[in-house]
Formats: C-alpha cells, structure tokens, sequence
C-alpha cells in the first residue's frame, strides 16, 4: 500500500497512478483540492481519498492513521507535497520570513513529520520504502525562488540522513526533478513559457519533462532493493552540460 501526499494533480497524480498500475492500493491526498483528489481516489482501482494538510502536525499523523485503518499496512510512503512562490532570486526583499516559513512548513517539516508518523508502520512491511520529491534546484542556483531551493536542498540531506538510520528495515530515497510540466507553471505563465524554450535549446533529450516521467523515477525507487540514500535527477540530461 503506498501514501502518496499532494497527489490530487500533477507529479503526485502520476505517481498515484504509475503505483495503482503496479498493483499497489493508493491512498490520495491534499489539503485543498478535495474534488480532484475524491475523483482520483475514484478513478484507482483500490483508492480512497484523505483531506489533510502535512505542514500540520495533527493533519500529518491523521493521514497515516486513516491510511491504516483503510489498509491495515504501510509498505510506501511518498512525500510529494510542496509548495513555492514565484520569487526573482534577486528580489531580497521579497523572499521574506514569511515565505521561508510557508515553503519550509511543507517541503521540510511536512516531510518530517509524515515520516515519523509513517516510520512505526512502515518498519512492519517487508518492502519500505520512502522517497521524497526534491529538485534539481537543491543543488544548481536555479529555482522559483531562493527559499523553494533552500528547502529541496534541505529536503535531500533529509533523505540521506533518514537512510542512515531508517535501514535495513527501510529504504529513503529521492528524485529530483528538473523542468516539469505541472499546473504550478499556470500561475507562471510568462517564466513558464521562457523556461521551456530555453530547457528545449539546451537539454540533451530536448525537451522538458512530464508528471510522468518523474512517476516511473519513483516507481523504480519503490522497488530498487539495494538502493537507499540515493536522489535520482529526473530532468532530460540537463545537469551534464
């Protein structure tokens, strides 16, 4: 059975899905879009759907407890959820405490805390596996903005520190996407269309990535058995030129 957090669209989406078509139940999650996560949740063959919020410590415990009381285990966790704001990495100013605060409540202390709730049910399968969704951005000096990249930054060292000391019972690793084609680039529109064109010129596979490649990134963590502490680039190339 896997959790997957932020999946009512997007990467968390195609993940649900590329794990569904692997056989695996699913519980779907987000703390706005019930609609899209319900219909999801619909659309899987062996799905439900839990409301709740990761950058709160109740919500995040909640969501492990309804996964258990619907599945009665917890073999794969996938920490999907995040946020950002469209900051210019030389706007200072705007990058305020305030936008440290909400991105690090998600991507950092969200992960954080869905994992140590998951942690107790997880060491029970006989294939745990956590993978986190981080970003090329955690170690290029790129990204939405200087607090998003901060957080993926900090998000990976997470990974590595957590697979010290999750095995062997557990695996954690992460992928690290580069441009992907998400609803996010929807309130960007202008940054969006600039950084396709760009990425499509310079990337060896040329063009930029989909929810689902990043789907089959996480797929294979979920069942790579000798594979632990590991951030996999999922981003055409790009990080070899």
């Amino acid at each position: 059975m896997a959790l997957v957090t932020g999946s009512s669209s997007g990467i968390g989406a195609a993940v649900a899905r590329r794990l569904a078509a692997d056989g695996m139940r699913i519980v779907v999650n987000s703390a706005r879009s019930t609609a899209a996560g319900k219909a999801l949740a619909d659309e899987l063959p062996h799905a439900v759907y839990v409301r709740g919020d990761v950058a709160d410590p109740a919500d995040a415990r909640r969501i492990v407890a309804a996964a258990i009381e619907a599945y009665g285990r917890l073999d794969v966790l996938v920490n999907n959820a995040g946020t950002t704001r469209f900051i210019p990495l030389d706007d200072l100013d705007a990058a305020d405490a305030d936008a440290w605060r909400d991105i690090f409540d998600v991507n950092v202390f969200g992960v954080w805390q869905l994992t140590t709730a998951a942690v107790p049910y997880l060491r029970r399968s006989e294939s745990a596996a956590i993978v986190n969704v981080s970003s090329v951005s955690a170690t290029r000096a790129l990204g939405s903005s200087i607090p998003y990249a901060v957080s993926k930054a900090a998000l990976n060292h997470l990974t590595r520190l957590l697979a010290t000391q999750l095995g062997p019972e557990i695996r954690v690793n992460a992928v690290a996407p580069g441009l992907i084609e998400t609803p996010w680039y929807d309130e960007a529109e202008e940054v969006w269309a600039n950084s396709r064109a760009w990425i499509t010129a310079n990337t060896p596979l040329r063009s930029v990535g989909s929810p689902q490649d990043v789907a089959e990134a996480v797929a294979y963590l979920t069942r790579a058995a000798y594979t632990t502490g590991d951030v996999l680039t999922v981003d055409g190339g790009r990080h070899v030129v």
